[in-house]
């Protein structure tokens, strides 16, 4: 399993370099000299760039070998986040950025659906699970002890902590990662065979809401704990952290139930988000409150990952890398827009206004859900 580790790390890295600024976003704004909202677009721009970069860059590749480029990618996501760290200038950290949503696009495409190819048949479903945990872990690791890094010694030092740690596994994934040489070319025409598919279409619209809700509130999740609940920045670091712990759990019970009732898995977590989204702004003020809210949320967004991408593989299971590409490019745009968007409700209104409005997101995907349509590939359950 070394190799299924160094893939999860991976994914663990790149998790954590996307969503890093949310633990930082207020004293990232004030080194700049930017609003919470525009300080949004270190979320924004990854998502644009990891959704253009997943069709593209897989398609270019063609037939290189998987583990030169998971390997290559790992470097230059290295390279991201020293480059954050000694960023001079806004626009310079945005640039950093750009290559963060680079490596997100193609690594994720390229090594998600790669637990069949380095472990036996009786291990895939545990390969998977672990390689799609890294998600939440980085929550429950990355973002708390970046924030924490953050708190006592500054947000610099924070992606100083990580470009080492990435360089670490850059020269682990050499050692430990085996040739993978590709055995399916994704194609354009393979994409858009993929696309005229409804059930494939189903998964992109159920994706872009669920996601939308999520990264359209969880981006300014921070400002929301300091002006509404009133928390210290130690305080947020725990909350942080309880939210974490309650996504791995939540994404090894979707992966549990997520293979037999697909459909009815994704309705619960849609409908868990839409309701502590909203609820949030209305039981938050008090530090209990809020940190329920936290756990449950978590609990509910661990989970959405593992739903998405099976989802989209029984939607193709004769495609899997172009499935993996058509789910890491609706993720990361739907990220980018939920952070876009919940950046301009967040200055033009309220904290508290961006969670309401995506509590109401997550409940039209839920009613969506609800809807019992036959389509091939999956059985809606």
């Amino acid at each position: 399993m070394p190799a299924v580790f160094c893939v999860m790390l991976g994914i663990f890295s790149l998790v954590t370099s996307e969503i890093l600024p949310i633990g930082l976003l207020t004293p990232i704004a004030g080194d700049f000299g930017v609003s919470d909202g525009t300080a949004g677009l270190m979320m924004t721009l990854p998502g644009v760039l990891a959704a253009i970069a997943a069709p593209v860059v897989t398609t270019a590749a063609g037939r290189l070998d998987r583990r030169k480029l998971l390997c290559a990618l790992v470097g230059l996501l290295a390279f991201a986040d020293f480059l954050a760290a000694v960023a001079p200038s806004y626009a310079v950290m945005l640039v950093s950025r750009v290559l963060v949503g680079l490596v997100i696009g193609a690594f994720w495409s390229a090594g998600a659906g790669l637990a069949p190819r380095l472990v036996g048949p009786e291990r895939v479903r545990t390969g998977t699970a672990v390689i799609f945990a890294a998600v939440p872990l980085g929550s429950v690791l990355g973002v708390p002890a970046g924030t924490f890094i953050g708190d006592l010694a500054g947000w610099r030092a924070a992606f100083v902590v990580l470009g080492v740690f990435t360089t670490v596994l850059f020269l682990a994934m050499l050692v430990c990662l085996p040739p993978l040489p590709a055995r399916q070319v994704t194609s354009a025409p393979v994409l858009n065979a993929l696309l005229r598919r409804g059930s494939v279409r189903v998964a992109l619209l159920v994706t872009f809401l669920v996601v939308l809700a999520h990264f359209g509130t969880y981006t300014y999740v921070t400002p929301s704990l300091l002006e509404v609940t009133r928390l210290s920045p130690a305080a947020i670091t725990l909350f942080l952290l309880a939210y974490g712990i309650a996504g791995i759990t939540g994404n090894f019970l979707a992966g549990s139930t997520v293979d037999r009732r697909p459909r009815r898995t994704f309705a619960v977590v849609a409908g868990t988000l839409a309701a502590t989204t909203a609820l949030l702004p209305v039981l938050g003020g008090s530090p209990p409150g809020a940190l329920v809210l936290l756990v449950v949320w978590g609990l509910a967004y661990g989970a959405v990952p593992v739903c998405s991408q099976t989802w989209f593989a029984k939607a193709a299971p004769e495609a899997p890398e172009a499935a993996t590409v058509l789910f890491t490019a609706s993720f990361q745009a739907t990220i980018a827009a939920g952070a876009w968007l919940g950046g301009l409700v967040v200055d033009a209104y309220s904290p508290s206004a961006v969670l309401l409005l995506g509590g109401l997101v997550a409940a039209v995907a839920l009613a969506g859900l609800r809807r019992p349509v036959k389509r091939p590939g999956l059985t809606p359950r």
